[in-house]
């Protein structure tokens, strides 16, 4: 939890809030990567790309 707490005051200090979304959109893309390869959902996640 403190890297995340770090990564919030780097945000602030540095003013870099743009940074944000960006951060979010590649966990969530991550994410669907890794499940979408080992589930049941595969076949329909693929027809997104």
């Amino acid at each position: 939890m403190s890297f995340i707490k770090d990564l919030f005051k780097f945000f602030a200090e540095r003013k870099k809030f743009w940074l944000i979304p960006i951060i979010i959109l590649l966990l969530l893309l991550g994410l669907l990567i890794i499940f979408g390869g080992s589930s049941a959902l595969a076949p329909f996640i693929y027809t997104l790309f």
